[in-house]
């Protein structure tokens, strides 16, 4: 594989931090990255961050097909022709963000959920996690280089520092598997930090503290406790949701639940208790 300060050379590019590009150099961590998305021979891999090819590359022989999204034309370009120049033919290169896909005509496409695999720069880690989580029904595992810190943060327990949406929702909905830590020696540019792999894999139905029909105003209420993280969970909810405080106490109070206690200490067990006891409570 090209080095890839060589390939940017080639094609008159530049990584910028604005995107956060620092791409894979050794293709033996990409191999093991791409061995550790659980791939099968039948799979559809949605590849997020393609850049340069080198995980794309790792990905290739062990999928029926993938689909390599880069968001960057110019590096796009350099894909196609890395791509052509491996003899590639099951990889369709997509010029796209991957905030605009749509995850359930994937799925559809590919006759079946998606698996998922990324080396995500940390500027837009958080929403495409985001997107990922609602649009879980279309994928059965999504494998996730991301910065070490925002890893430490999805695993976070309750009360502590790191605890937040995110931690909520992807708790809620899928069970995480942090894996291997690379450091910057392992990309190009060097970033600052180390990164971590990092598996998404979705609860079966009925496993989740939160039922199918209770999704969305769940996710909603989690948002509202957490806008606010200095305040008191009753002046968050009550703020955030349009209603009185007096009112938001009386819920927590019958839910267990001591309104002076801020949204980081409570479980997703305790918040999807919340979210049920406000259901009936919100204006409409």
């Amino acid at each position: 594989m090209t080095h890839p300060r060589e390939l940017l050379k080639a094609h008159g590019l530049f990584a910028t931090k604005r995107r956060g590009q620092n791409y894979l150099v050794h293709p033996a961590t990409a191999r093991a990255i791409a061995g550790a998305a659980g791939i099968d021979p039948e799979d559809t891999v949605v590849e997020i961050g393609a850049g340069l090819g080198s995980l794309t590359l790792a990905l290739a022989p062990l999928a029926r097909r993938v689909i390599a999204v880069e968001v960057d034309r110019g590096i796009h370009r350099a894909l196609v022709q890395v791509l052509d120049r491996a003899g590639v033919s099951n990889v369709e290169p997509l010029a796209a963000n991957a905030l605009d896909l749509d995850w359930a005509a994937l799925a559809d496409q590919a006759g079946g959920p998606l698996a998922v695999v990324g080396n995500l720069p940390y500027s837009v880690s958080s929403p495409l996690i985001f997107e990922l989580l609602a649009a879980r029904h279309a994928w059965r595992r999504a494998t996730l280089l991301l910065q070490r810190e925002l890893v430490t943060r999805l695993v976070a327990a309750p009360g502590s520092r790191d605890y937040g949406r995110l931690t909520v929702l992807a708790d809620t909905w899928c069970r995480l598997k942090p894996g291997m830590v690379l450091g910057p020696e392992q990309f190009f540019p060097r970033p600052r930090v180390d990164s971590q792999l990092v598996s998404f894999t979705p609860r079966p139905a009925g496993q989740a503290v939160a039922a199918p029909g209770e999704e969305a105003w769940f996710s909603r209420v989690v948002k509202a406790a957490f806008s606010q993280r200095r305040k008191t969970l009753a002046n968050s909810l009550a703020g955030s949701l349009a209603l009185g405080r007096a009112e938001v106490a009386e819920v927590l109070r019958s839910c267990g639940v001591d309104p002076m206690r801020r949204a980081e200490t409570l479980s997703p067990d305790e918040l999807a208790g919340v979210a049920r006891a406000l259901a009936d409570r919100t204006p409409a």
